[in-house]
């Protein structure tokens, strides 16, 4: 191949990461500082591209040399940023995932596929109760930011604000077709995070804890019914209007790790979560192929419970809500 073929072909790389509603050639040339037409030249291999207008894109579109120039140098190049209590704000988290939600929702072509760890994190915006909760719990526990030390958990916490942004970021989810890989364990990191706040006294009374396993118990049953018809669908919708389509298996095989695959026209990009809230995402080719096969052949290994195996699904689902029946059961009311 020669220099020619490989310039061509990094453009082809490039453009797989340009949503397809916008232009692939303009939006490089906002990069390049450069004409359209210098563009065109640049694609069709009539100009060489210099190494510092390489390292623009290669820095703007977040992707490797080696992948660009198809290097097989048996490394993977991830990016990603490290949250604690000095450079975390939730409000740019929250930003971050309408961002990228809204740069998927733009390709003609996609799907998410999710392996649950616990229950989908979209999930937690379809009620304040359980928000609030997950908002305080990351706050205060696992951020240890000062101001929440000496706090009890109180649903007024958690601001307006942030409410709207976890409206929006449930109304992108649910444009977008997904396929969800789910176990029996999922609602219990849940479970396992009220009963230590429980535990430690860090609610005011068990009516709050009532509250949110009723909330859970809702978004239980939400989560059912939308497998049932095979879409997602805006909760509280009487006419159930489809929003995308919705596949959900019933994994018994393994744990999984809440690790992403987006499937986006003819690319793919993988989120790999580590160290419970960090995450790190990737657009190599390689790594993304074997993550996808893998998750195919763990997809053959589970039940489809989605439009079909009415039995498999009541009966996951109802093991699902008997576990938050049992801790239910056991408040002081």
């Amino acid at each position: 191949m020669d220099a020619s073929e490989i310039q061509q072909g990094i453009f082809q790389v490039i453009k797989a990461n340009i949503p397809p509603t916008l232009s692939a050639t303009e939006e490089i040339a906002k990069v390049l500082d450069v004409s359209v037409d210098s563009v065109y030249r640049r694609m069709r291999g009539e100009k060489s591209i210099s190494l510092d207008e390489l390292y623009k894109l290669c820095s703007h579109y977040k992707i490797s040399l080696d992948q660009l120039m198809d290097l097989q140098t048996g490394t993977f190049q991830f990016r990603g940023n490290f949250l604690n209590n000095k450079t975390f704000r939730y409000d740019n988290y929250m930003n971050g995932m309408i961002r990228d939600l809204s740069y998927m929702n733009n390709f003609k072509k996609k799907e998410l596929y999710h392996l649950c760890k616990d229950v989908p994190f979209f999930n937690h915006f379809l009620f304040r109760e359980i928000a609030a909760f997950k908002y305080f719990f990351w706050m205060k526990t696992l951020f240890n930011f000062p101001e929440f030390e000496r706090l009890r958990f109180s649903f007024d916490i958690y601001p307006d604000e942030l409410n709207v942004m976890g409206e929006k970021i449930l109304t992108l989810y649910n444009q977008l077709p997904s396929t969800e890989l789910w176990n029996v364990e999922n609602i219990n990191i849940a479970i396992r995070q009220i009963e230590f706040y429980r535990e430690s006294q860090m609610f005011e009374s068990d009516e709050d804890v009532l509250k949110l396993y009723e909330a859970w118990e809702r978004v239980i049953d939400h989560v059912e019914r939308q497998a049932e018809r095979g879409y997602k669908f805006a909760y509280g919708d009487p006419d159930m209007k489809p929003t995308s389509s919705y596949r959900v298996y019933f994994n018994e095989v393994i744990l999984g790790d809440n690790s992403f695959i987006a499937v986006l026209d003819d690319s793919k990009m993988c989120l790999t979560v580590h160290t419970v809230i960090n995450y790190m995402s990737t657009r190599d080719v390689s790594f993304c192929e074997n993550a996808y096969d893998y998750l195919q052949s763990l997809m053959k290994r589970s039940t489809l419970i989605s439009k079909v195996s009415e039995k498999e699904r009541s009966k996951f689902f109802h093991i699902l809500r008997e576990r938050i029946r049992r801790r239910k059961e056991t408040l002081k009311l």
